[in-house]
């Protein structure tokens, strides 16, 4: 679904990504795993538009988009739900869902009663301003207004954070029943077993550069992410 190959992208005179490729199949969770300042918001961003590399091609079902506006990628299939959830806070829940089917001109109704299903306390808040919702329910609306556009394929940025335990396995939960409903997803997260628990094959990015790569199991098991990335001492 999805080829990165030698992306570079810079800041000025700040090298952000250094030839980065990775590839995303249809209907896997891929998770992009590293510290922070690793490069992973700068993939996501040049992923979604944001950001234009200045070498290397992104292709996105078959389609080279490398040098798309970034306004088209919602009509493409692609949505970005971005770190800090940047929901509107003074628009109603339901107003805010709304805005994530803007440029749509048919009926989404059934795309909001999608939402509701899967995030049932929305509904409960749906005439309440974002900026009065908790943390988890702010995060769980980002994601909603995200799906407001049918997107084939979901970027997520940071879903857990600031988020308590009992919130996160809600979260990744309601991840894992959206892609087994048809929608690929690709999560940058530095809960990394949290992550890995739920994806199928995972990234390690460090200083801009793809580290190393396996399937989410190997990755749980291998030393070097249970040292770094689990916190965890390995004899």
């Amino acid at each position: 679904m999805l080829k990165v190959e030698e992306a570079v992208v810079r800041y000025g005179q700040i090298t952000a990504l250094h030839g980065v490729s990775f590839d995303v199949n249809e209907g896997e969770i891929v998770a992009l795993l590293g510290a922070n300042g690793a490069g992973k918001t700068t993939t996501l961003r040049t992923l979604s538009g944001l950001h234009k590399p200045t070498s290397g091609s992104i292709v996105f079902e078959g389609k080279d988009v490398t040098k798309v506006a970034a306004h088209q990628f919602v009509n493409m299939g692609i949505s970005h739900v971005p770190e800090g959830r940047r929901i509107f806070s003074v628009m109603s829940v339901e107003e805010n869902l709304e805005m994530g089917a803007f440029g749509r001109k048919d009926n989404y109704d059934d795309d909001i009663e999608r939402v509701y299903t899967l995030f049932p306390i929305l509904k409960e808040r749906r005439k309440q301003f974002g900026g009065n919702l908790s943390g988890g329910e702010q995060q769980m609306l980002a994601i909603g207004r995200a799906l407001m556009s049918r997107p084939r394929l979901l970027l997520l940025d940071e879903p857990s954070m600031g988020l308590a335990p009992m919130i996160i396995d809600q979260i990744f939960r309601i991840i894992g029943e959206i892609r087994d409903s048809g929608t690929t997803v690709f999560v940058v997260e530095q809960n990394a077993a949290q992550a890995l628990r739920l994806a199928d094959r995972g990234y390690v990015m460090e200083n801009g550069h793809i580290a190393f790569s396996d399937s989410a199991d190997n990755l749980l098991n291998d030393p070097r992410v249970r040292a770094v990335y689990l916190g965890e001492s390995v004899d």
